[in-house]
């Protein structure tokens, strides 16, 4: 009896402390209490939670009605509101030389005031001081995204870009290779503006070897085949999927290579052609290879109506800085310059491109959203025009959840780091946005943003606006 008075005590002790305990609950960096989580892999909203950040890494999930006590530094009402992993842009730019490294470091401040907690930086001529921009970023002394970048794009001689690596034979493309490897870069991104057939699959050949991720266009002297084949990461933009879609695309390789058909002149031969078997069978390919495809549909409309939209007045060119302005003047020239059968070619491929999304999508193709935006890219802003390409994907005919992955999850996955990005749980980055309204309901509340979280630094709305006011200055 004395022994059973003792365990009855005992257990009374531990159930008080027990409860004291819970009575007493955590304290995190930052709690959000009540609000509704959107777990974009899912599709779901679980409503009414409590989520505790501490450092960069989400350390409380709970419903809110269990909640005890909890404590943060900095705390936030999430009644009606709602939370998710911060959106991605998965193809930027920062470029344009040395007097534009200032109005690129401003690109930081739109992309967070939109909610955009990581980008993709498909190459430029800035690197040293994207890198650096990173190293800040990753060292909590600069506000901006988390940057992935591939440093200087690779490129056959006299490319098109500035501060592209020329290459035009294997020892060269190992040493450039070799360069990249040194920058520490996230991926190689090729490009197709003079790049050579035999330089471009022994780029993917050797990055392959390496176990280096590679992204870019596809010079038309090659086969879409022979490059997924070959191990390339992603495909930008969807020119090169349309030709892997046609029926004649041998032919049309072959010609371009013989000299006799040009990358614009292509197209007419290729859109009449394309074949739904062939698209089947290349969209599988794409899928069994898991080579993303980024289809930058909004700077796609942009560009192939530069000749009808007047675009003088749109809100953000008072956000852009001059210099960055300054180079949209080629693009406009080249599409006000152009023949009418070129405008009406531009305007039927845009078209075509649109109709690929759902096909792509239905296929289980794995897409990523970006927006291409950057100098030269004439009207295509950074940060808002992220959300314009994911309104573009589903007005093609994705759910919003779909679109939605495109950003997110897909784009961490891409790069190998969805260990820490790209879904909302435990463990994971507390780089998030909380959005007034459902963007599973409607992809436009991608925009209500009400607050931006990047680790434990908490920007409300009026800090968003007071960023995005300086760029006025």
């Amino acid at each position: 009896m004395k022994y059973l008075k003792s365990y009855i005590s005992i257990g009374v002790l531990l159930l008080f402390i027990s409860c004291n305990k819970k009575e007493e609950g955590q304290n995190f960096d930052v709690l959000i209490s009540s609000v509704n989580i959107v777990d974009v892999v899912s599709g779901k909203v679980i409503e009414n939670q409590s989520v505790g950040i501490n450092g960069d890494t989400i350390a409380l999930i709970e419903s809110a009605d269990k909640s005890q006590n909890h404590t943060g530094a900095t705390t936030i009402d999430g009644t009606n509101k709602f939370i998710m992993s911060g959106l991605w842009d998965n193809h930027v730019h920062f470029r344009g030389g040395e007097e534009l490294i200032k109005a690129n470091k401003d690109f930081l401040k739109l992309f967070i005031v939109n909610g955009i907690t990581g980008v993709r930086d498909a190459g430029g001529d800035l690197t040293p001081d994207v890198l650096a921009w990173k190293t800040a970023i990753n060292n909590n002394n600069l506000i901006g995204p988390a940057i992935f970048t591939s440093g200087p794009k690779l490129d056959g001689p006299n490319p098109t870009w500035a501060g592209s690596i020329e290459v035009e034979n294997e020892s060269q493309i190992i040493t450039a290779i070799d360069s990249l490897e040194s920058l520490n870069v996230d991926f190689i991104k090729i490009y197709d503006s003079r790049i050579s057939r035999e330089s471009y699959l022994t780029i993917l050949k050797e990055a392959k070897k390496r176990g280096m991720l590679t992204s870019g266009h596809m010079p038309f002297t090659v086969n879409l085949g022979e490059a997924i084949e070959n191990g390339i990461g992603s495909v930008e933009h969807l020119y090169y999927i349309l030709k892997g879609c046609s029926s004649k695309e041998k032919e049309i390789t072959e010609a371009v290579i013989r000299g006799e058909m040009g990358f614009w002149d292509s197209f007419e031969e290729v859109m009449r052609t394309y074949d739904d078997e062939i698209a089947k069978n290349t969209f599988e390919a794409l899928k069994q290879q898991n080579t993303h495809v980024v289809p930058t549909l909004h700077i796609g409309d942009v560009l192939s109506y530069l000749d009808e939209n007047d675009h003088t007045t749109d809100e953000y060119l008072s956000y852009i800085d001059p210099g960055i302005i300054k180079t949209y003047e080629g693009r406009i020239r080249g599409a006000l310059n152009a023949s009418p059968e070129a405008k009406i070619r531009r305007k039927n491929l845009q078209k075509m491109f649109v109709e690929l999304v759902p096909r792509l999508q239905k296929a289980g193709v794995k897409m990523l959203a970006g927006s291409d935006s950057g100098a030269f890219n004439s009207y295509t802003y950074p940060g808002i025009s992220l959300h314009k390409e994911l309104e573009e994907m589903v007005k093609s005919g994705l759910t919003t959840q779909e679109a939605l992955k495109t950003s997110t999850y897909n784009g961490a996955a891409f790069l190998g780091h969805d260990d820490h990005y790209g879904t909302f749980a435990l463990g994971k980055s507390s780089d998030l946005i909380i959005l007034s309204g459902n963007p599973l309901e409607d992809i436009t509340n991608t925009r209500t943003i009400e607050y931006v979280i990047l680790g434990e630094t908490v920007l409300n709305k009026e800090n968003l606006n007071q960023m995005l006011a300086t760029l006025k200055d």
